[in-house]
């Protein structure tokens, strides 16, 4: 509804609790103006044609001619005020009815009085004032149509006009009128109930529309809406992403040829309600098919998820379980841990120790500082802390960053290349769960990416709708039955590596609604992907 049809009018001063839509209230106006003009018209015509006998003008021929002209200039110019809007809605109506009930008695007398029938004229006034303004003007119409009959029956009659009086029909007229009124007002008040409950239905519904429209499109799963013919209706931001399209295309076979097959082959056989597919190098989505019956024309939704993603979830469940039993199992072992640690120590301050022994007591040292770095990487798993997020300027932030490695690790400045395109990426992530993934993946390039060889480069830029940072080294490519393990905890290819690193930075990661992947460049580069969410997105994860 426009912001000018909301607005409601009080159209009788005298009223109270009666209002009704403002641009309702001037179309009842203009249909009330329009009967005027046609019986204006009707008098001045009926009464020149002097088509068949007529009562017309019978009294006071003048008077009739008169009145009638006079009612026809009044109703043009009214006509005028309401469609150039000149003067106000309740002013227009009033003036209206006030000259209906003036004029239209005139006329009556003029054409012989109450028993002429024109009084019947005055009740569908009346009746419109009740529908146009209603409360207590409506009885106010209705008591001064009433005073107008009977002072124009009592003049008549005082005049010596009359053959006969008729004070019984006057006075039934005039009860008619009241009872027109009131009939009129309680059914305009009761249009007007159910037009402010069509009102707050329809704003009900804009807004739940609204929130349904804002929910589906900042899922975290994919949604896409189609019909039998595989013309897409809707598909959400995070079905775009998945599939790797910048803007929703307009049939299913545009975004995959094995996904309209899979449709088609659904639509056939409802069991097999489930696919996994690939689209253009991405990772497997795994695909749903839903039926949404609607009245007039059938539609089906696609739910679109990263089988990565669910598998993970998967996980997460398993290794919860797991991380509270081994968090409980470090904290004993550590007892034990230390004695071990402290007795190699004290063997190699003995003086009298041989070469070899010494060299067994450094492999003592040497493994319970790796077990003990074990330790506090899962006890950081079980105590890992609820993400706080804030919006972050990239390249001021990976800039800053940089700096203080440089200074913490004492490398040269020239072992990390920055390369920032935009200056107006941002991201929604906890500033330390950031770093602690930076940091990772910036010491896994030191370690094994060759930095001899060239400096590592850091590049932020904006893909479809998230900031991405990637890491890229100049070590050699990961074996591929490496890759899909790369992110599981205590994997490592390293005798001196936790396997815990990437695995805590993409589960850090995971908290903050970002993604943490591997992938190889065309140049055989190792590049790990952080994928941001952007600080004025929202996704909600279901």
């Amino acid at each position: 509804m426009s912001e000018s049809s909301s607005v409601t009018v009080h159209p009788c001063p005298f009223s109270k609790g009666y209002a009704i839509p403002a641009e309702q209230a001037w179309i009842l106006l203009k249909v009330f103006l329009v009967y005027r003009s046609l019986l204006a018209c009707l008098f001045l015509v009926l009464f020149y044609g002097r088509i068949g006998p007529s009562l017309l003008g019978s009294y006071d021929r003048e008077l009739y001619i008169h009145s009638s002209q006079v009612y026809f200039v009044v109703t043009v110019l009214s006509g005028i005020c309401i469609f150039l809007r000149l003067t106000g809605y309740a002013s227009q109506a009033q003036i209206l009815i006030f000259t209906d009930i003036v004029i239209l008695t005139v006329i009556m007398h003029a054409c012989g009085g109450i028993s002429s029938g024109m009084g019947i004229l005055l009740a569908v006034s009346i009746a419109a004032g009740g529908l146009m303004i209603g409360g207590r003007c409506a009885m106010l119409f209705a008591s001064l149509g009433s005073l107008a009959i009977l002072t124009e029956h009592v003049y008549s009659d005082y005049a010596g006009i009359l053959q006969t009086t008729s004070y019984t029909y006057t006075g039934m007229m005039g009860g008619a009128y009241l009872a027109i009124a009131l009939v009129s007002h309680a059914f305009a008040k009761r249009s007007e109930q159910i037009l402010q409950l069509a009102d707050q239905q329809k704003q009900t519904i804009t807004n739940l529309e609204e929130l349904n429209q804002y929910i589906i499109h900042h899922l975290q799963s994919g949604i896409i809406i189609t019909n039998q013919e595989e013309s897409i209706q809707m598909a959400n931001e995070a079905s775009l992403r998945l599939v790797n399209l910048p803007a929703a295309p307009r049939r299913l076979g545009e975004i995959s040829i094995p996904l309209s097959s899979a449709f088609r082959n659904w639509l056939k056989n409802p069991d097999q309600d489930q696919v996994l597919l690939q689209f253009y190098g991405q990772a497997e989505i795994q695909i749903r098919f839903m039926s949404l019956p609607a009245r007039k024309e059938h539609y089906y939704m696609l739910i679109l998820e990263d089988i990565l993603l669910y598998n993970q979830r998967l996980q997460q469940n398993k290794l919860a379980s797991l991380g509270r039993l081994t968090a409980s199992i470090a904290h004993e072992i550590r007892n034990p841990l230390g004695a071990i640690s402290h007795a190699g120590q004290l063997l190699s301050e003995n003086a009298g120790i041989s070469r070899e022994d010494q060299r067994l007591v450094e492999i003592i040292r040497t493994n319970s500082n790796r077990m003990n770095q074990i330790i506090e990487d899962i006890l950081m798993l079980s105590r890992r802390s609820a993400s706080r997020r804030e919006k972050i300027q990239l390249a001021d932030w990976l800039d800053h960053y940089l700096k203080n490695f440089h200074l913490e690790h004492g490398v040269n400045i020239k072992v990390f290349r920055l390369d920032i395109p935009n200056n107006d990426l941002n991201a929604c992530i906890d500033a330390g769960h950031l770093k602690q993934i930076m940091d990772n993946l910036c010491q896994n390039a030191l370690k094994y990416g060759k930095p001899e060889e060239g400096p590592i480069r850091l590049c932020c830029y904006k893909s479809r709708h998230m900031s991405c940072i990637d890491v890229i080294d100049n070590g050699p490519a990961i074996r591929h039955d490496h890759v899909r393990h790369l992110f599981e905890p205590f994997f490592t290819t390293s005798a001196t590596g936790t396997g815990l690193g990437l695995y805590i930075s993409r589960e850090l990661a995971e908290l903050n609604q970002a993604k943490l992947s591997y992938y190889l460049t065309k140049n055989n580069r190792n590049c790990f992907r952080l994928l941001l969410t952007e600080a004025e997105q929202t996704i909600i994860e279901i």
